[in-house]
């Protein structure tokens, strides 16, 4: 496994914890939202070692109406959780061609299709990457690429928990039990469990897959009432 972060320290942890798993793996520092620093990095790791999946999972939220939304907001989490997904697809699909299969699996979020008070310029990210993940897949089926998108619900990770200290001080516990309460199921999901369905859809088990959207929500898209 290869491990692209702008946050290194992160990245380190993350590759370390996977070695002493037993597992394989290497942090690397990455922009996501340059292209040139995801071709010179791609590039490196083409060297040494084949592109069988390749994971989006960058992104960054933000709050905000249309009208409370700034033009550097809107192209701040563009940048990130648009351009970002675009430029590692670009850097990837090639080498898969090559390869003659290989799979793309994007994380978007029940923004891309439902609407949520005050995240427009998140949502609108998100909408894009599940429209990208349609193309993709539409596009490469005569390349046994497949292409994919989970899309979850709050998810209980130190992304939700720095969000909720950045917007709400002072009241992180009563936003943390308001957004877990969001979901008809009652709770925010456990990384483990997004990450055994991105594990599913990755593996030769779902090669009947391709082009499809997997909320994991709680039930928060179907089952308000």
């Amino acid at each position: 496994m290869r491990i692209l972060d702008i946050d290194c320290e992160a990245a380190e942890r993350l590759a370390r914890d996977i070695v002493v798993a037993g597992g394989n793996a290497e942090a690397h520092h990455c922009d996501v939202a340059i292209r040139d620093q995801v071709d010179s990095t791609f590039a490196k790791l083409f060297g040494r070692s084949s592109l069988d999946i390749l994971v989006n999972n960058a992104g960054i939220a933000h709050i905000g109406s249309l009208e409370k939304t700034t033009e550097s907001d809107f192209v701040r989490v563009f940048d990130v959780n648009v351009r970002g997904f675009y430029n590692c697809m670009k850097a990837a699909v090639c080498r898969m061609k090559d390869n003659r299969g290989g799979v793309i699996l994007n994380i978007a979020s029940i923004a891309a299709t439902a609407g949520i008070t005050d995240r427009f310029a998140y949502s609108m990210s998100k909408g894009a990457v599940l429209a990208m993940t349609y193309s993709v897949a539409r596009d490469y089926l005569p390349f046994n690429i497949r292409c994919n998108c989970i899309s979850p619900a709050r998810v209980h990770t130190p992304f939700v928990d720095n969000f909720i200290q950045q917007n709400y001080p002072g009241r992180e516990k009563e936003m943390f039990e308001k957004l877990a309460r969001s979901q008809p199921i009652g709770r925010m999901a456990e990384p483990l469990e997004v990450a055994s369905l991105a594990l599913f859809l990755c593996s030769d088990e779902a090669s009947f897959i391709t082009g499809s959207n997997y909320p994991i929500d709680g039930g928060f898209l179907n089952l308000h009432g």
